[in-house]
């Protein structure tokens, strides 16, 4: 960032944080005017005894406001979703939406917020700054710690019928309220937990490294990243570990806030291909990509690069900025390993054919822009075969 630049900072107007936050949904409802909530989830949260959905019905009913269900998001979630999902929310005459569950529920969310309130389909809407009316009251309920989908200004939606993911970035987009309650998030999956922590390091590493970083994201994204350094492992290891759970759940949030404001890189721009062509989990994708990605941005600030293998726990001593640099690509290397995420991408199916033609989407995908290296289209079909 240059001294004479002025930069802004989005977050929702309220955030929770900690055990029990959950229970504040109904009064936060109440507060914002609600009368009728569509609760946006998947059908496994639905269906758990006393999860995360059970907890947002039972404090509902408390606070006196009236709700109805669209449960049918899917990972990665798609154009259609959010068509499904805005019809129930006009023909039962709904004034709220509030999202349970990681990303997917909460973009899904985010994208019938705008299909409510602007005509014609979501793609229309792709790039940044294109919404011109406010969208409904979105409650963003958090229950895994790894996207920030809750706290950001980012929809992320796939196009079923091209399979590209496409991004609406808009200031209207952030909910008005987040929940981050990390009792909700104990005893989730390890490769669950895995993937979506690693999501949240990509976070954090491309808003630290991004030429739109300025001081203010910079001071999330270190901390996100020690926290992430420090806590994943443990988290992965034993799912009900509320003490690493915690520090994760902050970690995401604050990585969230961090690249809601500094933007992201190569390593999104890319994985949104592979989420969209491939369905491939969009961790894993991050995760696989983020170290060969930025090896390659090394040269961009090796100083950058070198205060991250500090911040992930590496003896920089006596080193030179260029060596230290390249111990944080093998810290992320090291992270990936131990939790459990794939090595390559030719694991997951994906084919060297496709290059290309995620090479020409990546280009134009919104988080390219803000990449502290610039490349061209063969640039990133080499870091796709580094990756495969």
């Amino acid at each position: 960032m240059r001294m004479y630049d002025y930069y802004d900072y989005l977050v929702p107007s309220v955030n929770f944080l900690g055990a029990g936050a959950v229970k504040v949904v109904g009064e936060r409802a109440k507060i914002l005017g609600a009368k009728k909530a569509l609760i946006v989830t998947d059908k496994f949260l639905r269906s758990v005894p006393d999860g995360a959905v059970a907890q947002v019905e039972v404090s509902l009913k408390e606070a006196g406001i009236s709700y109805v269900f669209y449960d049918s998001v899917e990972p990665n979630p798609k154009d259609r979703n959010a068509v499904e999902g805005v019809k129930i929310f006009n023909d039962e005459n709904c004034d709220m939406i509030i999202t349970v569950g990681g990303g997917s529920a909460h973009d899904c969310g985010k994208g019938i917020g705008i299909m409510a309130t602007h005509p014609g389909e979501l793609f229309d809407y792709a790039g940044i700054e294109t919404l011109a009316n406010p969208l409904p009251s979105i409650i963003a309920v958090n229950t895994t710690a790894g996207t920030g989908s809750e706290v950001t200004r980012h929809c992320v939606i796939t196009n079923s019928k091209t399979k590209i993911k496409f991004v609406i970035v808009s200031w209207r987009n952030l909910p008005s309220v987040s929940i981050n309650d990390p009792l909700l998030m104990v005893g989730k999956p390890a490769a669950l937990t895995a993937s979506t922590g690693m999501d949240a390091l990509t976070h954090a590493i491309e808003a630290y490294v991004s030429k739109d970083a300025n001081p203010v994201t910079d001071a999330s994204a270190i901390q996100a990243i020690k926290l992430i350094s420090n806590n994943l492992r443990q988290a992965v290891a034993l799912g009900d570990n509320l003490v690493a759970r915690e520090n994760m759940c902050y970690a995401s949030m604050l990585a969230g806030m961090a690249f809601n404001n500094a933007n992201l890189g190569y390593v999104h721009a890319m994985a949104h291909q592979l989420g969209g062509l491939y369905d491939m989990p969009h961790g894993v994708a991050n995760a696989i990509l983020l170290p060969f990605v930025e090896k390659w941005n090394v040269i961009s600030n090796p100083q950058r690069f070198a205060d991250i293998a500090e911040f992930m726990g590496e003896d920089i001593q006596g080193i030179s900025v260029l060596d230290a640099a390249e111990k944080s690509i093998d810290a992320m290397f090291r992270l990936a390993k131990d939790v459990g995420i794939p090595a390559d991408l030719s694991s997951q199916g994906v084919k060297a054919e496709d290059f290309e033609y995620m090479a020409d989407w990546a280009l134009k995908d919104g988080n390219a822009f803000s990449n502290p290296r610039k490349g061209n289209k063969e640039d990133i079909v080499a870091l796709f075969t580094s990756a495969f």
